[in-house]
């Protein structure tokens, strides 16, 4: 591990963003094994990708707060959202997205006030990534007959 000056609180938000990160494998792991004993083979698939894609981040997250020189420690798993249809198992990922989204905006805009670049530019990517991964749920959602929340087409409401 490289010692690097970090601020405090930028360690806390990596911190829990991997908290989320990793909940949010443990939410499609367990969602995809849920609509597969459901009969839904193509969600199950869908969802198992969302599950890597999520581990990629909690890998990335990892890696960044290593090359800072602190330890990964995700605090807090938050239990699986699970529910009794495939809608309401993607109502429950818009929300832990939702969440995802809300902490990546938050560490960027402190790292644009106190002048972090770096690190900015690392929260803003995964910003970005999460926030592609909310419009696909919404997408998703919408294939289901299930009406987009809010009323702005380019916004994605929780």
């Amino acid at each position: 591990m490289r010692q690097t000056r970090v601020h405090p609180r930028i360690l806390g938000y990596l911190g829990r963003a991997l908290s989320l990160e990793l909940s949010a494998v443990q939410q499609y792991m367990t969602q995809a094994s849920l609509v597969e004993a459901w009969g839904l083979p193509e969600a199950a698939a869908r969802l198992r990708e969302e599950t890597v894609e999520e581990m990629r981040h909690a890998e990335l997250i990892t890696q960044r707060m290593l090359s800072l020189g602190a330890a990964p420690n995700a605090s807090q798993l938050r239990p699986a959202g699970v529910g009794r249809t495939l809608v309401d198992l993607l109502r429950q990922d818009t929300i832990l997205e939702g969440e995802i989204i809300a902490i990546y905006q938050d560490a960027l805009t402190f790292c644009q006030r106190v002048g972090d670049a770096d690190n900015g530019a690392f929260f803003q990517r995964l910003l970005q990534e999460e926030l592609a991964h909310a419009h696909d749920i919404e997408h998703w959602l919408a294939s289901l007959g299930v009406p987009r929340r809010g009323h702005d087409s380019d916004r994605i409401y929780f």
